[in-house]
């Protein structure tokens, strides 16, 4: 009864429920899109680390803490040619999301740029539409590989080693454009790998194809290129080639495949450093509020002696198989149970008694971890 008061409410001022957000209507042709989301989960770790810290994992990284994995609020506004995209966001995956962001010191002239300065910055983009080409300006979502931020649109509840490995997110421009109702291509120009502010003076260019059947199968095969070492790295300021593909295939109402591949490579002073990854899901619908999920991934990175691994700290390759039941009792409630083993050629996760070196950090001292995580994610 109160739910069909409100849904007549909002109608007589001109707001319509979205399948994803709040779309209010203007008397001018102007339009805004209200979405948000917030995401929880509690897991244990069967090292039991006294840091209570599950390793290179991303965002669902505490032992034994109930945590508020991210809230957020997503705004767009349009009018006419003109969009306006904003997502603010706060919790525990910020700061993991803007873990690499490079540091510039401030003057008394000029404030300073860092990690902290922007974690609650999601997405803040402009874009303008012209004759169906679309040209956008500001911080993006990264187009690498079919994972995101937002848990809802993910069949897991952890992300893949692909994902935490690759950028989260770039700032810059990109034109997208519409050749056939099934092939878009897209030119985009970016500061470099998870910066704002660059930590080099080089731009990064990306050219991505996409291909989509709808309902049915959806391609994306992606080049991103650029010097992503810092200005005076040992390394030098090699040209880093990153090449990434994947596909998503619908083959039955309940049944789907997700494949991703990556390779790149980057030649520097000390010789080749290149990597090799890659991961392949497989979702079955077990009852209409009910799926069953499996993934596996592998990622290995080859580095000359000398230089500073581009991936993973002193292990030459990391992987992990993954389960996960996605309970959804309501339209816009995901409640998910998940099992993930990870592994390492090198110590790299955290088990039991924990040491901390001179400088205070945490030493690693495992090759494997596994957790069971129960998390909810609601939105609207």
């Amino acid at each position: 009864m109160v739910r069909g008061i409100l849904v007549v409410v909002l109608a007589a001022a001109g707001v319509a429920r979205a399948d994803d957000g709040v779309t209010v209507k203007s008397a001018s042709g102007a339009q805004l899109t209200i979405g948000g989301y917030v995401e929880a989960f509690w897991q244990w770790n069967f090292n039991n680390p006294s840091n209570f810290i599950t390793n290179y994992r991303g965002f669902d990284n505490r032992h034994n803490i109930f945590t508020i994995d991210n809230a957020a609020i997503d705004l767009v506004g349009t009018k006419g040619p003109v969009t306006v995209h904003f997502a603010y966001q706060i919790g525990n995956t910020p700061d993991t999301y803007y873990a690499s962001e490079p540091v510039w010191r401030g003057t008394s002239g000029a404030g300073p740029s860092g990690p902290s300065l922007w974690q609650n910055l999601q997405q803040a983009n402009i874009g303008y539409t012209t004759h169906q080409l679309l040209v956008e300006t500001g911080v993006f979502l990264s187009p690498i590989g079919p994972e995101s931020i937002p848990i809802k649109d993910q069949w897991n509840w952890s992300r893949s080693n692909l994902f935490f490995g690759l950028p989260f997110y770039h700032t810059g421009i990109r034109a997208t454009y519409p050749v056939t109702p099934r092939w878009s291509l897209s030119a985009q120009l970016y500061n470099g790998w998870n910066s704002v502010i660059d930590s080099n003076l080089e731009l990064s260019p990306a050219l991505v194809a996409t291909y989509t059947v709808p309902n049915r199968l959806a391609w994306q095969t992606l080049y991103f290129g650029g010097v992503e070492r810092a200005a005076g790295a040992p390394e030098g300021s090699p040209w880093r080639h990153l090449f990434d593909t994947y596909a998503n295939w619908t083959i039955t109402p309940t049944t789907s495949m997700l494949a991703q591949a990556d390779v790149g490579f980057e030649k520097n002073r000390f010789g080749t450093s290149s990597w090799l990854a890659g991961a392949a899901y497989v979702r079955q619908q077990l009852a209409p509020w009910l799926y069953g999920v499996a993934r596996a991934d592998y990622f290995r990175e080859t580095v000359p002696a000398g230089a500073a691994p581009i991936f993973w700290a002193g292990s030459r390759w990391v992987s992990s198989e993954t389960l996960t039941l996605d309970t959804r009792p309501a339209d816009t409630l995901s409640v998910r149970i998940e099992f993930r083993h990870d592994q390492s050629e090198a110590p790299l996760y955290f088990s039991h008694r924990v040491s901390q070196d001179e400088m205070g950090n945490f030493v690693p001292n495992a090759t494997h971890q596994d957790t069971i995580t129960v998390g909810a994610v609601a939105w609207f």
